[in-house]
């Protein structure tokens, strides 16, 4: 510590700081990287299964997360970006493209119910607006198949906004779960007045849960807000089955994580009829 003072108090006057430029040049080279993906149409969603918890397990829906490819055709996830242009208007862009996406897949796949993650900033945007109402247009009823996704941080941020677009899409249908429930700073003097159909537990709490009471504790006093509140529990980030058998027997609805299927390109309803087309040919 004392030799990083020494480094800063040995700098010339308004000479710039070596780890601060560093800093801003990869940020600068991340969101170059995804307004080139946006502009040459280079994003599409990967697919992660969400597995209902009771009985024989099987897909109560999808998450579709949005992923650019970069220059060489490489494949990158949202955690590698996301972060970067959460606030600015390419964030917003790769909101509109996410949900496009989404439609076009239940478009496509009638018996696929999907979820969309949404920052509450694309709510007044109004391109993101245009995508939503044109594919309802064309088909009234994919809201019904359709779940949009909204942090907690970013519900809590711009509540009365949240409340008013959740009520004016009750007639479309749209489901609404809060992602990260947990993570941020829930007013629960305003919980009560949002209309999320699911909550989703933050993965932080869910890891290693089975052997962590601290974790026991947190997840189940989440699941027992939701509950009161009549709000399907979706516990993220499963990874093992120990952990698994926890959230099942403190009545947790579903489940997410690489124990039942990492997010695929490829969507994982369109290989399972492949599969089956296989065996029965």
């Amino acid at each position: 510590m004392k030799n990083k003072h020494k480094v800063m108090a040995d700098m010339p006057e308004g000479a710039e700081n070596p780890l601060s430029s560093a800093v801003v040049s990869r940020d600068k080279s991340t969101l170059d990287m995804v307004r080139d993906a946006i502009r040459h149409n280079q994003t599409l969603l990967a697919f992660q299964p969400i597995m209902q918890s009771v009985g024989p397990q099987s897909v109560a829906f999808y998450e579709g997360y949005i992923r650019v490819l970069d220059s060489t055709g490489r494949v990158i996830p949202a955690r590698d970006f996301m972060p970067h242009v959460e606030e600015t208007e390419t964030g917003r862009e790769l909101d509109c493209l996410a949900l496009d996406h989404g439609l076009k897949a239940l478009a496509h796949s009638p018996g696929v119910r999907l979820s969309i993650n949404m920052s509450a900033r694309s709510i007044g945007y109004q391109r993101w607006m245009r995508v939503l109402d044109r594919h309802l247009k064309k088909d009234p009823h994919l809201g019904e198949r359709l779940v949009l996704e909204i942090t907690e941080d970013s519900a809590m941020a711009a509540p009365e906004l949240v409340i008013d677009f959740m009520d004016r899409m009750q007639k479309h249908g749209i489901a609404f779960a809060l992602d990260n429930f947990g993570a941020g700073i829930t007013k629960v003097s305003l919980f009560r007045n949002f209309f999320f159909d699911a909550v989703k537990i933050d993965g932080q709490f869910v890891r290693n849960i089975h052997a962590d009471h601290d974790n026991q504790a947190i997840v189940r006093a989440l699941t027992g807000i939701a509950k009161q509140f009549d709000m399907l529990v979706v516990a993220e980030s499963v990874e093992n089955p120990a952990d698994a058998q926890f959230l099942i027997s403190i009545g947790v609805d579903c489940m997410q994580g690489f124990l039942f299927g990492a997010p695929s390109v490829t969507p994982p309803w369109l290989e399972e009829l492949r599969q089956k087309s296989r065996a029965s040919a």
